[in-house]
């Protein structure tokens, strides 16, 4: 049985006498360790009905890009194959949510409706007018969290130390293993997903962020990620060297949870289980669990995730305070995007991103602390940060990226520091203090192979 905590229903429509069981697949793009999915096939077998599964291609989705479209597009690819072994029908369509999933529904007769669990604002859209449009009961089920983000804290949290006992009271609970999905009886349901196949070549959105080699899209790639980082990097001291840019000593599995490639939930059962230190595994659990769900629950609560007016007060009072500070350098968007500063590390940094697709965590504090250090006004550091880490990061329009440009320049879920100009309160960088942690020139020549094996 899955848990109920998890599952929360968002209309007051009473279960149709239908012949199909739907699951509206949307932020988590996987078959296994999926607890949507799961409840779906549970509520299919209660009502005796065939289980099928619906995703809908959306043309105009807010920062996208050919890079994680591509990305996204076959890892759906995967979906359908992983589905089709277990006799579910995989049905998509284009079109915008609020009006193809109810015209799914209809086509299909659907009794009850399934779908993912998001904060974000689109996806909270997309579902409020599903719920409002479609005949049936419409659940929603956080299977990107651990602990549901409704279950942890029924507010918008300060820091990590406020939902940390929060989120662990609870861990025993939730953290359990996966039941497996049941392969279907066969049905005369076709699979229909034809517009996968020339969805790339019909691709309108931005052509000009090109799909990357280094990052494999998929559940398969994923779960080899996952070995790799569990067996090699995790045990091989991920605590001590995470925050070394000049060393690839990260788990790299941001873009595949992004597009819910892989379970966190998942992740977090295999690194306990693993050989590696109580240092190593505490490390990492505390990015995976304490960090990621954290930003959930901000991007949840507050309605200005993305912007200057989600900062806290005191951080947006200080830098009022001195928005009117000289600057010693000032750089556009198109500066900016294009690596055209005079800091070679911050232009490493930006180049690492366009490259791979993926900066290392450590430089993004850095890389968002100079853009509010080089733009007129703290607001526009978060544009230009947000519209930067979208379009080109593979875990971009993201919790954690948003909480993440919101951390280093607006001082969230963080305490006010020594002032100083533009920065007023907000905790400070520079790269002496970079220089004093990593080989700065290793990380740059890093970045540069990255720009001759692309070329």
């Amino acid at each position: 049985m899955i848990q109920k905590e998890r599952t929360r229903i968002l209309n007051d429509k009473n279960v149709a006498k239908g012949e199909t069981v739907a699951y509206w697949m949307s932020r988590e793009q996987r078959v296994v360790d999926n607890w949507a999915l799961l409840y779906a096939q549970q509520i299919s077998e209660d009502l005796n009905l065939p289980l099928i599964v619906f995703f809908t291609l959306t043309t105009n989705f807010p920062g996208s890009t050919l890079r994680s479209y591509d990305f996204m597009i076959n890892g759906l690819k995967e979906v359908a194959l992983n589905l089709e072994d277990l006799n579910i029908a995989f049905i998509v369509s284009v079109g915008e949510p609020e009006t193809e999933i109810l015209s799914l529904c209809q086509r299909y007769n659907v009794s009850t409706l399934v779908t993912d669990f998001s904060p974000l604002r689109i996806g909270r859209k997309w579902r409020r007018g599903v719920a409002e449009k479609i005949n049936v009961p419409l659940y929603e089920v956080d299977a990107r969290n651990i602990v549901p983000v409704w279950c942890a804290s029924d507010k918008k949290e300060f820091a990590a130390y406020t939902i940390r006992p929060k989120i662990q009271s609870r861990l025993d609970l939730h953290l359990t293993t996966f039941p497996s999905l049941k392969k279907q009886k066969k049905t005369n349901i076709s699979q229909d997903t034809t517009c996968l196949e020339n969805s790339l070549e019909n691709y309108s959105g931005d052509k000009s962020v090109k799909p990357v080699e280094i990052f494999k899209p998929g559940e398969r790639a994923a779960l080899e990620k996952l070995d790799y980082f569990i067996t090699k990097i995790l045990p091989g001291g991920y605590a001590d060297k995470r925050n070394d840019p000049s060393v690839d000593f990260l788990s790299n599995l941001s873009p595949y949870l992004h597009f819910g490639q892989i379970s966190a939930q998942k992740i977090a059962l295999k690194a306990k289980q693993s050989t590696a230190s109580e240092d190593n595994k505490k490390s990492f659990l505390e990015e995976l669990i304490i960090r990621r769900e954290l930003a959930d629950n901000y991007c949840y609560y507050e309605k200005n995730y993305d912007n200057f007016e989600g900062f806290p007060d005191w951080a947006k009072q200080s830098l009022r305070d001195h928005t009117q500070d000289k600057r010693q350098y000032l750089y556009s968007l198109e500066q900016f995007e294009t690596a055209k500063t005079h800091d070679p590390i911050w232009n490493a940094a930006q180049k690492e991103m366009i490259l791979t697709g993926k900066m290392h965590g450590y430089m993004r504090m850095y890389w968002a602390k100079k853009i509010l250090e080089w733009s007129q006004t703290p607001e526009e550091a978060m544009k230009f940060a947000v519209i930067l880490n979208d379009k080109y990061e593979l875990d971009g329009r993201d919790p954690n990226g948003y909480v993440g440009c919101a951390w280093s320049i607006g001082g969230l879920h963080d305490r006010p520091w020594f002032e100083r100009p533009i920065f007023g309160k907000i905790r400070y960088m520079n790269d002496n203090g970079l220089r004093r942690r990593f080989d700065v020139e290793s990380y740059i020549a890093k970045v540069d192979k990255y720009q001759i094996n692309i070329i």
